[in-house]
């Protein structure tokens, strides 16, 4: 690094954005989807593209290597090298211009597709290369991969699309790519440009012959560089193709003009059944001729990992038949849902005649199951789409792994590829998972290997050239959509011919004659099986690590923390900006240090000493897991299970055992051994309130915001004058009392009791079995790193709580972070029977009611409450499924309209909100969806929120009052009996 000073030095001179040269920022843009690992010398994210350029300049005068970077989630290690990285993604993600009419437009490289077509379609146009990272994907990560998507059957790839490219040379000059005449006539461009693109075009004459001889004829070819754009039948010449595919190595885009498509109003899907894989294969050829815009293969190990997933377990139950070898869903989207039905009808009748149906044996088994409810078709397409990290949610050290994943076959050769794949993975002690673009004979095909054992790394390199061998064969490409990389650029000379590569070789020096942007990559590259470039080199070791929780579910060091780490496949779902919760701190901020991805990573690289000795409780560490929020949405949004929640508590207990407890940790941790104490002297308590110096102090000494009003304590805290309430022969429930509702909010214990009461059911409070004080989930002590405490208070709890559940009496909470705590974390601490069972026997309220009520059993006399209530779900409700019981609680209401604010995490999440280095973070996430929309609610309408830290931002950012659903039930109640 003493070498990297003078760049650091430069560049913090002359850019306002961020320049990263720590070695745990360095560790962060290490790595991308491939499993190739390369430290970077330094990261820049440059606010402005004058910023980028300069960035580029400087690099170049100091002789250094420029890696530009998207989103990060190549799967060839197209974004990792060893000199600095330029991350468009943070600030160069805007659309400069659009063209509604002509349906074009303009944007920076660094836009996502995803808010790239939220952002079209209120104009009724997208982009179409629909690729399955589509949440997190940048436009100049596609473009330079070449990418496909799933229905480029229709649209075609990112070459199709792209109209032209502004981009800069190595040494700055600024050229626009677009389509030129052969004789350059009128061609607005710099002399040096204008004899650039002369070489390029007499290049492409000159090796017209062997282009067409040598490039493989089939729509997914991205391998290479696109010579074929330069040869004379192709006149007038696009010249940005050339750039489309060549990831980074010839030019630093900084716009990208794209062909725009009318979206897609109406489509269906019919999900074709094969109890044979093989017959899957070969029948795909013949589906195509029905015209469908995509074809995608589910095979049987997706679907039954994917029953293993909770967000997907759904959707499989309700579209599966029976047991398939394989799935086809065949996607029509005409412009009339008449042609649409017709079509599938058509579908039926073809696999009918291809031999197939219901009641055959199983090499001919099959069918098709339709599908026209948009609901379930987007449920389908999230999943599909997911295919990679379903693939890589197997617990084990062998994952799947891709370097033969995209090859393309002509369709009527696929079935005997793949038996013959198949083949080859078994004569190498494996087997591969298989998925996606049947319609292009582009399979996603991954081989299960262990990459941290030399003969598996060996048995890679020898598949490798099998398949490519046999690719070769059936005159397909080696590289078929995600590109060249590390992976497959040094097998261009044995698919094109040593002319061809000689010719791209050509290419790259008369672009960049230094060698500096992304070398090795297409032209060049290192051996792809060099194990110092891996993610697991061979002197990868994870040492002897003391845990507090059970990790028992995964392999590794730690009793298995180190496998459930190394889940994270950086694939980057939790970049996603819209939908679900994850990742709320990485909405707020862009930093790939406050991403899902970015925290795994840098828990991966300590564990293993890459980041320096005690880097797992260093203070480095810390600051990369300050803005998580335990907010748990990875947990369930993250399709491989990546939990940092419940890392955070690891290295927490870590930071503890090492650094000791901080007076807010103290004071946050002890909450509930010392509130009842704080309720006896409340006026006093409170007094930092409304005092400026205290707030001024407490925010020095205590870290806690001066900006915020602490929750006030009360005199009057819920203590329950018996221990049993209702009628002697109701249903028995458990009524859990949690620390922060029985001290701040006594209104919603109260209201739950008089609906459980009203509605007949006989509620226990029982006092804790000691005789102490009351029960408490351990959720504050968890959230300081004081397992061993946590521990103590669950037990007290278990002990309390086992007789109830051993004879089956549900266990009803309201805060859903304490709730939801028994049947999580509990779990992690205890794993003996009676944990287990309070564990299946927690319900929070509305889980509770609900479930009552679909079965019959729920009476309860509610009024008419005509108007509008506004729901915000808490995180922990959202991981673990149990937000829907909420709306299906409120809805019991006569004439309550009810609606789902659409939010990630609400920012204040227990302690985090109150911090004073968290306070504008926690703003910042609460800005995003949920405040705005409750200001914009109207007066009269109820906000709802079940969670204690909601309701208090809900009510520091507007002003407004939410409610507890148990509240809302009572006032439903109060309005039965006014009536009456």
């Amino acid at each position: 690094m003493k070498n990297a000073s003078s760049l650091e030095r430069r560049l913090r001179s002359n850019i306002t954005g961020d320049v990263l040269f720590d070695r745990f920022s360095r560790g962060r843009y290490a790595t991308d989807a491939s499993f190739y690992q390369i430290l970077p010398l330094g990261v820049v994210v440059p606010r402005t593209m004058d910023e980028a350029l300069r960035a580029l300049a400087i690099a170049k005068d100091e002789g250094r290597i420029v890696t530009p970077r998207g989103g990060g989630t190549s799967q060839c290690g197209q974004t990792v090298n060893e000199g600095l990285v330029v991350d468009f993604s943070k600030h160069l993600n805007r659309l400069l211009s659009l063209d509604v009419e002509n349906r074009t437009c303009v944007v920076e490289p660094g836009i996502v597709l995803d808010d790239l077509n939220r952002q079209l379609r209120k104009h009724g146009l997208w982009f179409p290369v629909d690729v399955s990272t589509a949440s997190r994907a940048t436009i100049g990560g596609m473009a330079g991969n070449n990418s496909c998507g799933g229905r480029s059957l229709r649209y075609g790839t990112m070459r199709d699309n792209t109209l032209s490219m502004d981009a800069a040379l190595a040494d700055g000059t600024l050229l626009h790519f677009g389509e030129v005449p052969r004789d350059l006539a009128r061609v607005n461009s710099p002399q040096s440009g204008l004899e650039l693109f002369r070489d390029m075009l007499d290049l492409g004459e000159r090796e017209a012959a062997e282009v067409a001889e040598r490039f493989p004829k089939v729509q997914r070819r991205v391998g290479g560089y696109n010579l074929d754009a330069l040869v004379p039948r192709n006149a007038p010449n696009n010249l940005a193709h050339l750039l489309v595919g060549s990831e980074g190595t010839l030019a630093f885009t900084t716009q990208v003009e794209l062909k725009l498509w009318p979206v897609i109003r109406n489509k269906v899907l019919g999900v074709c059944h094969f109890g044979s894989f093989y017959e899957a294969m070969d029948a795909a050829q013949h589906l195509v001729k029905l015209r469908p815009i995509a074809v995608e293969l589910v095979d049987r190990t997706m679907i039954a990992l994917g029953r293993d997933i909770a967000m997907f377990k759904p959707v499989i139950e309700a579209t599966v038949r029976g047991d398939p070898d394989a799935l086809l869903i065949v996607e029509f989207a005409e412009e009339d849902q008449a042609d649409n039905l017709q079509k599938l009808k058509q579908l039926s009748e073809l696999m009918a005649d291809l031999g197939f149906g219901w009641n055959h044996p199983q090499r001919k088994w099959g069918g098709v199951v339709d599908v026209v409810e948009p609901a379930r078709q987007t449920a389908i397409a999230d999943f599909r789409t997911s295919g990679l990290n379903v693939m890589m949610s197997m617990k084990q050290e062998g994952k799947p792994v891709s370097f033969v994943e995209d090859c393309a076959v002509p369709l009527p050769h696929l079935a005997d590829y793949t038996e013959r794949l198949n083949a080859i993975f078994a004569r190498h002690g494996t087997r591969g998972t298989m998925y996606a673009h049947a319609s292009e004979g582009c399979l996603h095909v991954r081989p299960v290997l262990n990459l941290k054992l030399e003969k598996d790394a060996k048995a890679m390199r020898a598949i490798a050239e099998e398949a490519f061998e046999m690719v070769r064969e059936y005159k397909g490409s080696h590289s078929g959509e995600h590109g060249d990389g590390l992976v497959r650029s040094e097998f261009h000379e044995a698919m094109f011919g040593a002319r061809i590569v000689a010719d791209f070789r050509e290419v790259k020096q008369r672009f960049d004659p230094e060698n500096l942007l992304n070398p090795g990559k297409i032209v060049d590259p290192p051996r792809m099986d060099d194990r110092s470039l891996f993610r697991y080199r061979p002197d990868y070791r994870v040492g002897d690590l003391k845990t507090a929780l059970d990790w028992s579910a995964y392999p590794g060091a730690g009793g298995g923390f180190q496998g459930a780490v190394e889940m994270c496949n950086n694939n980057g779902a939790c970049r996603k900006l819209e939908g679900g919760v994850m990742c709320p701190s990485y909405r707020a901020t862009r930093n790939e240090k406050d991403v899902t991805r970015g925290r795994a990573n840098t828990l991966r690289l300590a564990i293993s000493g890459q980041l320096g000795p005690d880097a797992l409780a260093s203070d480095e560490m810390m600051e990369t897991l300050k803005l998580c929020v335990s907010c748990k949405a990875c947990r369930h949004e993250c399709p491989t299970g990546v939990d940092m929640a419940k890392m955070k508590i690891e290295v927490l207990a870590a930071r503890a055992a090492t650094h000791g407890l901080s007076l807010r940790d103290r004071l946050v941790g002890y909450l509930p051994r010392y509130v009842e104490l704080a309720s006896r002297f409340a006026p006093l308590a409170n007094w930092r309130n409304s005092s400026p110096l205290l707030r001024a102090l407490f925010e020095k000494f205590a870290g806690i915001s001066a900006k915020r009003a602490l929750p006030a304590f009360r005199r009057d805290v819920f203590r329950p004058d018996a221990e049993t309430y209702g009628a002697s022969d109701g249903r028995e429930v458990v009524l859990f009392a949690d620390t922060f509702n029985r001290a701040y909010e006594r209104e919603n214990l109260d209201a739950a009791l008089r609906v459980l009461v009203e509605a007949g059911y006989r509620v226990h409070i029982p006092r804790p079995a000691d005789r102490a004080r009351p029960l408490c989930c351990g959720r504050t002590f968890l959230s300081a790193g004081l397992v061993d405490q946590a521990r103590s208070e669950l037990n007290r709890l278990v002990t309390t709580y086992a007789p109830f559940a051993a004879r089956g009496v549900p266990i009803i909470g309201l805060e859903p972070s304490c709730l939801l705590t028994l049947r999580d974390e509990l779990l992690s601490l205890r794993s003996d029977n009676e944990a287990k069972s309070i564990s299946a026997h927690a319900l929070l309220f509305e889980e509770f009611l609900v479930r009552e009520a679909e079965a019959g059993r729920l009476e309860l006399p509610l009024g008419a409450m005509p108007g509008k209530a506004l729901i915000h779900g808490h995180c922990h409700q959202k991981s673990f499924g149990a937000f829907k019981p909420v709306e299906k609680a409120l809805r019991l209401i006569p004439e309550l309209s009810v609606e789902t604010i659409e939010s990630s995490c609400c920012g204040m999440a227990g302690a985090f909100g109150y911090g004073a280095d968290t306070y504008e973070a926690s703003m910042e996430m609460a800005e995003l969806s949920l405040l705005p929309a409750v200001r914009r609610a109207d007066a009269s309408a109820l906000i709802v929120a079940d969670g204690t830290s909601c309701r208090h931002q809900i009510k520091d950012g507007t002003s407004r009052a939410a409610l507890h659903v148990a509240r809302v039930l009572a006032m439903s109640l109060d309005s039965a009996q006014v009536k009456h």
